[in-house]
């Protein structure tokens, strides 16, 4: 029987293939933090003074962004809040909203839910029934950043910590790039920062994790976890460029790592050739930072008719 590689305890939870290093649920639960928080330093995503919004689904790539956080906050270095999305998909999100509300007060955190329905007059279950709409990610994503970055606002957050892992990462990096959408790829990385002083820096923590050792990590933590994926992922072509990098890593554990550090390695250029310095005004209609008359989501909204 293998034991851990670092203390040498018969009950090993994970053998990594990618280092081949084998791990006790201790030193598993060590190894993570002190990854993450390596991230944290050479990214430079916090400072001292700091307050963090965390964008929290309930899922476990949040609940553990939040739990890693809020180490800091017991080292009086940043102050944390957070934000629920209630993107109102029946039988799904209600379940993720209960167990955000419940990581928020057992941390003592302040916490909000905002709802579709409450911002735009409608939510994912009635946009998906319409005939051409395009797609639930396509509106899920740009409603969810306008309210994140509201939120954040109004709670004087300097910072947004959201849940992206290292799959998420290279499943961005494939899709942009397979769709020829340089300009989004152009935007992928550790830090998303504006020119307006009214979005808030983005940061991402988990960006270096894998997406099964987050759920293990929370497993071993004992942390409560919203495990019901969302019933609109299986239709969309992120699904499909996960399934292809999970095939890949069968046979090369590395993949997605060295996708993420060779796209890091380039990207760089790529936004000295391909990012703009948008000049940004206010919506007409929301208020919200546009380089164009209406923000995305407002445009959305006008083809909705909402």
């Amino acid at each position: 029987m293998e034991s851990c590689t670092k203390c040498g305890n018969p009950n090993v939870i994970i053998k990594r293939k990618a280092s081949g290093q084998a791990l006790c649920k201790d030193c598993f639960i060590e190894s993570i933090e002190k990854k993450v928080k390596q991230t944290i330093k050479k990214e430079n995503f916090i400072e001292k003074g700091d307050k963090v919004l965390v964008a929290l689904s309930g899922g476990k790539d949040s609940v553990v962004t939040l739990e890693i956080l809020n180490s800091y906050v017991k080292r009086h270095i940043i102050e944390l809040c957070a934000v629920t999305i209630d993107e109102g998909i029946a039988g799904y999100r209600e379940e993720g909203v209960e167990i955000a509300k419940a990581h928020a007060e057992r941390l003592g955190i302040p916490h909000k839910v905002v709802s579709f329905k409450d911002s735009f007059g409608i939510d994912l279950d009635e946009i998906m029934k319409r005939e051409n709409h395009r797609g639930s990610c396509t509106y899920c994503g740009v409603f969810r950043r306008w309210i994140i970055n509201r939120a954040a606002r109004e709670f004087g957050a300097t910072k947004i910590a959201t849940g992206h892992n290292l799959d998420d990462e290279t499943q961005a990096i494939l899709m942009n790039y397979l769709e020829g959408n340089m300009e989004n790829l152009a935007k992928i990385g550790p830090k998303t920062e504006s020119n307006s002083e009214m979005f808030t820096v983005k940061i991402k923590p988990l960006r270096e994790i894998p997406e099964k050792e987050i759920g293990l990590y929370a497993l071993a933590k004992g942390l409560d976890i919203h495990l019901a994926g969302c019933p609109y992922a299986q239709e969309s072509f992120r699904m499909e460029i996960s399934n292809i990098l999970k095939d890949l890593s069968k046979d090369h554990p590395t993949i997605m790592y060295s996708t993420l550090r060779g796209f890091d390695k380039i990207r760089p250029a790529i936004r000295r050739e391909l990012e703009h310095d948008y000049e940004f005004d206010r919506c007409e209609r929301c208020g919200e930072p546009s380089s164009n008359r209406l923000c995305r989501a407002c445009t959305f909204l006008e083809e909705l008719g909402k």
